[in-house]
């Protein structure tokens, strides 16, 4: 949703890191920029407004003029002052009450109120531990309990039985004693919404709190809907006591003006973003990493989170085993070309690495093909089981017969035979080293200077601000 934002900041910060020194009229002709991007991503006028004063004042300050790298130092400004504008920090959830915790999610019609519920029921099982009924209370949209009860049957989450005639508020008392009764630890109240902000729908939901009495009480926002959400939220904070904002649709083409205003101008903090349609599709909104991905910077934590929740823990001490021993065959290859595609595939990555902004570019114009992970994966499916433990038995023969196996050509099985190699002189030297303790040596000195972070944007994106690696743009569309 930022990658428009984010090209045209990158743009303006690349002229300031070309210049061994800042003036005061640079810097505001940085800004002037910086406020045009901005205004058309959609982020409203007074939000722009005090984000450049804010900005302008700090940057123009000695701390950056006398600095031996000025443009670093705006960058890290303007990071820290969108930081601010985003909220500062994480809101967790308030579950620290005496169970059952109610959550009421709430917010107009087609926002994805029902979908997002399901995905925050999911994401409390899998993640929290915890025991969650969800109750539907729209009686308004035809078959809109059914549908969450559908839901729960696929995040195996427990549903509250639909009575037939029973209004909202009288749905909602039975909710609450059945999750008491019953042990729950959160209850989610999915409600009614309309087309619009209106009376009804507002005397409904003021209804509904008293009878629920809940802990939270979530505003579900569809981002496509622009700078037209932020009007919603203050509508929607105006007349019921919000605690937080889930923005939807964050993996669309919406401009993103609309999550960079909403805490500004309501207040409240953006708690969750839905990032795709699969139910498992729902991240913590932390404005920090928010920030580092808008400016280029990437995010490796959350990059180390996804990788964590996708890894099989049997595969990994397996490959660490065979690593310890120097050895990296075909079927460990295959191992890891689908942790990446599980990881959200190449896009995904480019997108949370630093320095990596225009290997994302090459893939978002078609310069690098989504599908070469897949192809490769094809390739080495291709090969027997013999083939695959001794990549060396591979003749010019068997290359001809796993190129027609894949619907692929001698020329990318030699390319995917050449990374196999490269990949495995790296296990051996990494044996040399001193195996798992060498690699962590190499690990803690990521982060800073030349060779931290940007070597490993390096090894990636072949020379710390390329593309993708050789094998990877060799292995593209043909």
């Amino acid at each position: 949703m930022f990658d428009s934002l984010s090209d045209r900041l990158a743009g303006v910060f690349d002229k300031l890191r070309g210049r061994g020194a800042l003036t005061e009229l640079d810097v505001r002709a940085a800004m002037r920029e910086v406020r045009i991007a901005l205004l058309e991503a959609d982020v409203a006028l007074p939000v722009v407004k005090d984000f450049i004063d804010s900005v302008t004042a700090r940057a123009i300050g000695a701390e950056v003029t006398r600095s031996v790298t000025p443009g670093q130092q705006v960058v890290k400004i303007v990071h820290d002052a969108l930081v601010e504008m985003l909220g500062s920090d994480a809101a967790p959830l308030n579950l620290g009450v005496t169970p059952p915790a109610v959550i009421m999610v709430v917010g107009l019609q087609g926002s994805g109120k029902t979908t997002t519920t399901a995905k925050l029921a999911k994401r409390l099982t899998e993640k929290q531990g915890k025991k969650v009924l969800m109750a539907s209370l729209d009686v308004q949209r035809p078959a809109a309990q059914e549908q969450l009860r559908v839901l729960g049957e696929q995040t195996s989450v427990a549903t509250l039985p639909i009575v037939a005639g029973q209004q909202p508020v009288e749905i909602a008392r039975r909710a609450r004693t059945a999750a008491k009764l019953q042990g729950f630890d959160v209850l989610l109240l999915d409600t009614a919404g309309r087309l619009h902000v209106d009376a009804a729908l507002m005397a409904e939901m003021k209804a509904v709190a008293e009878a629920g009495t809940p802990d939270e009480i979530l505003l579900v926002v569809d981002s496509l809907t622009g700078q037209d959400a932020v009007n919603v939220a203050t509508s929607f904070s105006s007349e019921v006591a919000l605690t937080g904002i889930i923005l939807t649709r964050m993996d669309g083409d919406a401009r993103g003006g609309a999550a960079l205003s909403m805490r500004a101008v309501t207040g409240k903090p953006i708690k969750f973003a839905g990032t795709g349609e699969k139910l498992d599709a729902l991240e913590e909104f932390v404005p920090d990493r928010v920030a580092g991905r808008i400016l280029g910077m990437g995010d490796v934590v959350g990059l180390v989170e996804r990788a964590a929740e996708s890894f099989e823990a049997a595969s990994a001490e397996k490959l660490a085993a065979k690593m310890a021993k120097g050895q990296f065959d075909m079927d460990d290859l295959r191992m890891q070309l689908v942790q990446m595609k599980k990881m959200g595939g190449l896009g995904a990555l480019a997108g949370m690495l630093p320095g990596m902004a225009k290997a994302k570019q090459a893939m978002a114009s078609g310069a690098v093909d989504e599908k070469v992970l897949g192809r490769m994966e094809a390739m080495i499916c291709s090969m027997t089981p013999k083939e695959r433990t001794k990549p060396d038995l591979i003749n010019a023969k068997r290359k001809i017969r796993i190129a027609k196996g894949a619907g692929t050509t001698v020329q990318d099985v030699n390319k995917l035979m050449k990374m196999h190699q490269e990949m495995e002189g790296a296990m051996k030297r990494l044996r040399k080293m001193g195996g798992m303790k060498g690699m962590a040596a190499m690990l803690g000195k990521m982060g800073g200077g030349a060779g931290g972070m940007a070597g490993l944007a390096g090894m990636l994106g072949g020379g710390g601000q390329g593309g993708l690696p050789g094998n990877f743009n060799k292995l593209n569309k043909r």
